[in-house]
């Protein structure tokens, strides 16, 4: 999954930073206004941890500590906004309005992630259900916030006295927000404003609870040993037992996917597919298909036709109508790869059933799709992903991981002994320039699965690296959370491969947050468009897939021997198996989105099975809502998920441009990487950052060879 994003306090959307090139006036009461604040800021929150300097968060708060954390926010942000408000015309300077608002937010960002993040980590559910009480609060403020006719008015003012003075990013974030105050309605008449502003709190609310409605989903399904046949038996001795002796198993990613690809009885993957794809249905359609009216409506109100074109303007792609055909020509081009896939899929089916006495039904169910592409790369490319895993502990996994980024990036890290977390399986550590020694921020690992926790893979940006009040730069704090299998006393954690290229993705986001050195919030780290935004860290799954990565971050788990070369070879051969399904997945799952967000309302259920019949010539099994509990759709990502093909392009041009033919840990190309790539962050568009990395326009080439598909 992509980083996740949160909704950061600004006038209009995220927050702004202070250090800009402008003509500073000298407006004493309002530095001492926003200095001031900054110290009170600093002076509650001494109990951030003192073994990492800089890192001025805390998670020590408890459940009756956070709303009342949340009423002080509120009031202190208030108050801000209000001044700048109230100024008059002559009044107005960078100072009263740019600097205030700046320094506000970038401390409001700061005191509610401490707030808000801990709904999606915490063990404790009194403390995530006050975290979620307070997100909707503070959510409710962002809304009022982001209506504020009189802070937009300002901006207005200021961009008819001042705007010329600017340059760099100081202009780059006036005009965007003034985009984004009219993109709020602030432009329009206020019994439209007043619809929209109600529309936006509803959306925000259902979104929260949508969110809640995931992460708190515990289902348990009881199977015998014998219905879990074909599983490995470390699999099965390390699930929880009930009394009469049954497997206890779960939903979450460790139990989930690893039944789906390697157990044999059919019913079994059909019950734990239909559980699987019904998780929070009763709760979430309702929500994900309000808030599909919701957009519409606000949309409409706004002058344009739909959600998805709403969503657009601000993206790389523009239009619903060139994301369309971007998804309709490379669904063209992948019928072929997979009818071919299909067939041997069905012909694999069917010996199976024989062989093994199941019923023979004579068509593709979505509970087959996994096992049948586990056994292709078994069978086509003999890899053996029950043998490969023992190659991948997680210890190994992470020093090697670790290791290859700071010898790429020329980066240094240093674990934190005895960090203050929010729960014993963390660690935390320091991320210095390894030339200059500089500190430039510290990540958290979050790494296994426990009741209530956000149920798959992100990057939280919980402390924005940008310039502090003081004129120095804040450092980044970001955290990785997962859910790999947990170790047991018989052996350590073990991954699968694709939680290596998992971790190896989003451990990418981790680093663009980290190295990314704008001056403004609102363009620090993963702050670029979202249809960019996965860019980076697709392009460095491909370390995933080149044997020299692979060795340094394997040994198998019993006597630290590497990978076997035949292993290793049959491995990245099998990159492009079930490309042709796999794709087509991601385009349906894209599509879907494209389509709810491109009416007035919808039946997501329906809608999901007609599509997914339609482009992958797979039925969606009945009963089952899978958009239910797709996260992204309520996340951020609405109208955006085709960004992961889109950007996709973008990451192979950049791996098989620079990194295959200038070496793949040529640290020369990893600093280009990182100082145009990852240190602009939002401050430059998508389009320049590639261009002044690759030298020329991207093309599609490497990432249509990519997918085995020809250039004809």
């Amino acid at each position: 999954m992509a980083t996740k994003v949160y909704r950061l306090l600004s006038p209009f959307t995220k927050p702004v930073p202070i250090r800009v090139r402008f003509k500073v006036t000298n407006d004493c009461n309002f530095r001492y206004f926003t200095c001031n604040m900054y110290r009170q800021f600093c002076a509650q929150n001494q109990q951030a941890d003192m073994a990492a300097p800089g890192n001025r968060l805390r998670w020590d708060l408890t459940a009756e500590d956070i709303p009342v954390k949340a009423e002080e926010l509120i009031k202190k942000s208030r108050a801000v906004y209000d001044a700048v408000g109230a100024l008059k015309p002559e009044e107005i300077s960078y100072d009263r309005v740019i600097k205030a608002l700046a320094d506000n937010n970038r401390e409001y960002a700061v005191e509610r992630n401490m707030i808000d993040f801990i709904q999606n980590v915490s063990a404790d559910k009194a403390l995530r259900d006050a975290s979620v009480a307070a997100d909707k609060k503070i959510s409710e403020f962002d809304v009022e916030t982001s209506m504020r006719e009189d802070v937009f008015k300002i901006l207005l003012e200021f961009e008819k006295r001042h705007g010329s003075e600017l340059e760099g990013e100081a202009k780059r974030y006036l005009e965007k927000q003034i985009k984004l105050g009219k993109r709020n309605g602030l432009h329009l008449p206020k019994d439209v404003q007043d619809k929209i502003k109600e529309i936006k709190k509803r959306m925000s609310d259902l979104s929260i609870d949508f969110n809640k409605y995931c992460n708190e989903e515990n289902t348990i399904l009881e199977f015998t040993a014998e219905e879990l046949v074909g599983l490995p038996d470390d699999f099965i001795n390390g699930l929880e037992k009930t009394e009469e002796g049954k497997c206890k198993v779960s939903l979450k990613y460790p139990h989930y996917f690893p039944c789906m690809k390697k157990a044999r009885n059919p019913e079994t993957r059909k019950r734990l597919e239909t559980a699987f794809n019904t998780r929070c249905m009763k709760e979430n359609t309702p929500i994900l298909e309000e808030l599909v009216e919701l957009r519409h409506k606000k949309a409409e109100l706004l002058g344009f036709p739909n959600h998805a074109a709403f969503i657009l303007d601000m993206r790389m792609a523009k239009t619903p109508e060139r994301v369309e055909t971007f998804l309709k020509d490379l669904a063209v081009k992948l019928q072929p790869l997979k009818d071919q896939e299909m067939k041997v899929f069905m012909e694999y089916k069917k010996e199976e059933c024989e062989k093994y006495g199941y019923e023979f039904d004579d068509k593709f169910n979505m509970w087959d799709l996994r096992y049948y592409m586990s056994m292709v790369e078994e069978r086509q490319y003999t890899v053996d992903h029950t043998k490969l895993k023992e190659y991948y502990p997680l210890h190994v996994v992470t020093k090697g991981l670790l290791e290859i980024y700071q010898e790429l990036l020329c980066l240094k890290f240093e674990e934190i002994p005895n960090p203050k977390v929010w729960h014993e399986d963390v660690k935390m550590y320091s991320v210095k320039d390894s030339a200059s020694g500089d500190l430039l921020g510290y990540f958290y690992l979050d790494l296994f699965p426990r009741d209530g926790k956000f149920g798959h893979a992100a990057c939280f940006g919980l402390q924005a690296g940008c310039m502090g009040g003081d004129g120095k730069r804040q450092v980044a704090v970001a955290a990785m959370v997962a859910n790999f299998t947990k170790p047991t006393q018989d052996q350590p954690s073990l991954l699968e491969h694709d939680e290596v290229e998992t971790y190896f993705h989003e451990f990418g986001h981790v680093m663009h947050d980290i190295c990314g050195q704008a001056d403004f919030v609102m363009f620090s780290g993963t702050s670029v468009e979202r249809d960019f935004v996965e860019a980076p860290s697709q392009m460095l799954e491909n370390w995933c897939w080149e044997k020299e990565p692979l060795q340094r971050m394997s040994a198998h788990y019993k006597d630290n021997s590497p990978i076997p070369d035949d292993l290793m070879e049959k491995l990245t051969k099998s990159r492009k198996a079930n490309a042709g399904i796999f794709n087509l997945r991601q385009i349906a799952l894209a599509t879907f989105d494209q389509n709810i967000h491109t009416r007035a309302k919808a039946d997501t259920a329906t809608l999901f099975a007609e599509l997914t019949q339609e482009i992958m010539n797979i039925p969606s099994t009945p009963g089952t809502n899978m958009p239910a509990a797709f996260g992204h759709l309520a996340d951020g990502y609405d109208a955006q998920y085709y960004g992961y093909m889109w950007s996709e392009v973008f990451s192979m041009d950049m791996f098989h441009s620079r990194f295959k033919k200038e070496g793949i840990m040529n640290p020369k190309v990893g600093m280009d990487y990182r100082n145009y790539i990852l240190k602009p962050g939002g401050s430059v568009d998508g389009d320049v950052l590639l261009k002044n990395f690759l030298g020329r326009e991207p093309t599609q080439e490497a990432f249509l060879i990519s997918k085995g598909l020809s250039l004809d």
